[in-house]
């Protein structure tokens, strides 16, 4: 993940999904599930930055509560490192 601060009054984020041999249907859920896992627990307390995502391979096969572990452990990063 990559966090970046933006000029904007609001905060973005972007998608890296690759395909590491995996079916359409499997990229599109994962993109679902990053997406409403950034929408709910991220971008209300995000602020005018950027946000970039790139899926790794062990995406594909984790569960949507070990997803929303890993980016909330990363939220919480960095909002204790600002």
């Amino acid at each position: 993940m990559i966090w970046n601060p933006n000029s904007l009054d609001h905060s973005r984020m972007g998608l890296v999904v690759p395909k590491y041999r995996s079916t359409a249907v499997a990229r599109n859920r994962l993109r679902r599930r990053l997406r409403e896992l950034w929408r709910t627990e991220v971008q209300p307390v995000q602020g005018p930055s950027d946000l970039v995502i790139r899926a790794r391979p062990a995406a594909y096969q984790a569960p949507f509560a070990t997803l929303r572990g890993e980016l909330l452990d990363w939220r919480d990063g960095l909002t204790a490192g600002s």
